[in-house]
């Protein structure tokens, strides 16, 4: 999983200004548009890197979002390492040979995988807080009287037509319209 704050270089309280700001100077660093004219290596690694800053806004920017990641990353999705939070169970020390983006702990699958707790962890804490039950009471009395009225006016039909169905009522009254029509 990425670490979204180390990505942007800012520690985990940091405000949404300061989130903003890390992000403006780390975009105009590694924006695509920069690198035009650069050798093909350095557009691919300044497009991953870019990509990564814009998704660490994105999560960082948002307060629900940002809860969710915290929360993630608090739990067994992040190792600590060094005082920082990585998925390389190495340390922060890297190697030759890595791929790109990889200073951050980046892989597509991990990416995924995160994304799905994330969604899922939001999900799970909207469905259980108050008003989405609350909401979801209301849901099941509106069916619950849709219900007993669809009952009721079988019921009630049974108790002033008894003896006819609904088809023998319907032929009964165009009969006598037909009459009326004719007389």
């Amino acid at each position: 999983m990425v670490d979204h704050y180390q990505v942007l270089g800012v520690t985990r309280n940091a405000t949404k200004q300061e989130v903003k700001d890390a992000f403006r100077r780390m975009a105009v660093k590694y924006h695509p548009d920069k690198h035009a004219q650069s050798p093909e290596h350095v557009r691919r690694n300044a497009t991953v890197r870019f990509k990564l800053v814009s998704e660490a806004y994105e999560v960082l920017n948002d307060d629900l979002k940002r809860a969710s990641y915290n929360a993630a990353s608090d739990s067994d999705c992040f190792r600590r390492t060094g005082g920082s939070y990585s998925n390389n169970p190495y340390g922060n020390s890297g190697g030759s040979g890595r791929a790109y983006g990889s200073g951050y702990g980046y892989s597509a699958r991990n990416r995924q995988a995160s994304n799905f707790s994330i969604r899922f962890d939001s999900a799970f804490r909207y469905l259980t807080t108050r008003a989405s039950l609350l909401n979801l009471a209301l849901a099941g009395g509106v069916c619950f009287a849709f219900a007993a009225i669809d009952l009721s006016g079988e019921t009630l039909w049974k108790m002033r037509n008894s003896g006819k169905s609904f088809e023998e009522t319907i032929e009964s009254i165009e009969k006598t319209k037909a009459h009326k029509d004719e007389g």
